[in-house]
């Protein structure tokens, strides 16, 4: 039985990898940080299964020392970040304390603590920013549109500087979005779907958007987190781009949306400029060819799958009263 540390745990993504790990016969740990609020709904069900969760926190590194001592982890999965992109520019100091600094710290940690530990850090395709080519794969250059971005760029950099200056096994997953029921309602695929839900049970009237023409490669956080542990079991550290390789629009995802309830999005869906970023970024489109050649990782949900399903689930949410 092999133990992995997971931060981000109480995320989405924290979510679906510990029950894959579990899945597979992993002793899961869960970094948990100290709050006066329960933050553990998406994770009730496994803590039955024998998950632990350990108190630390990525702006303190004496708690990840302790963390790592306390789970012995062959594998470690750094998930957790500042990770609301808009939230990034009211909170930019906090954003790099967690979402950059936070990588070095536990990197450091690591060294400390066990430099044979083989680490996972989660990118994210935010770091490609104003594209400078599409679509985007290991070798694009970097150029990214918000504090979120940016954070991601130096916690991208600093698990390659540690991997080839101390040789340890640290990769990178460049992620593209990835949702599920899980996700966020401050994530637009959930504000799309809970809304949809809401209209169709007569609890709301519209849905106010920003840009409907974004584009964004969109896909399954269920098999995302496959990606993540099939890189920790290669016989070398890479880093890989991990997507679709197909884009949507935000207006294709209501268009589905609304179509999964029977009912027209354009007679409910209003663009109001004051969800427009100040900086937007128009097309990420990632080339997962890397992923699929060296760790035959493909993408078994797709887009339109993925929509019905986060309605579905909303819908029985709303139904229920929650």
């Amino acid at each position: 039985m092999k133990n992995a540390l997971i931060t981000g745990i109480t995320g989405q993504d924290g979510s679906y990898l510990a029950e894959f790990l579990l899945e597979k016969g992993y002793k899961v740990f869960g970094l948990q940080r100290r709050s006066s609020t329960i933050t553990t709904e998406r994770l009730d069900h496994l803590l039955e299964s024998g998950m632990e969760l350990i108190s630390g926190d990525l702006i303190d590194e004496n708690s990840l020392i302790k963390a790592l001592n306390d789970s012995e982890p062959e594998e470690v999965y750094n998930l957790g970040a500042q990770s609301f992109v808009p939230a990034s520019w009211s909170q930019p100091i906090l954003t790099g304390e967690v979402t950059g600094l936070g990588v070095t710290r536990i990197l450091e940690a690591i060294r400390i603590v066990n430099p044979k530990i083989r680490f996972y850090q989660a990118s994210s395709s935010e770091m490609f920013g104003k594209v400078m080519e599409t679509p985007q794969s290991e070798t694009t250059p970097f150029y990214p549109r918000s504090p979120y971005g940016v954070a991601k760029v130096y916690g991208h950099w600093i698990t390659i500087n540690c991997r080839e200056s101390y040789g340890m096994f640290a990769v990178s997953g460049i992620l593209f979005n990835h949702e599920s029921p899980r996700r966020g309602l401050e994530f637009v695929t959930r504000k799309v779907t809970h809304a949809v839900a809401r209209i169709k049970a007569g609890l709301q009237k519209e849905l106010r958007l920003g840009n409907l023409e974004a584009k964004r490669d969109w896909g399954f956080a269920g098999d995302y987190v496959r990606a993540m542990w099939l890189m920790l079991q290669a016989d070398e550290p890479d880093d890989y781009v991990i997507a679709t390789g197909e884009t949507n629009t935000v207006k294709r995802m209501c268009e589905i949306a609304f179509d999964r309830v029977g009912l027209d999005w354009n007679d409910y869906v209003v663009v109001d400029p004051k969800f427009y970023r100040p900086a937007e970024v128009q097309l990420l489109l990632g080339d997962p060819g890397k992923a699929r050649e060296k760790l035959g990782w493909v993408p078994e949900v797709d887009f339109k799958t993925l929509i019905e399903m986060m309605v579905d689930a909303d819908v029985e949410r709303v139904g229920s009263g929650k």
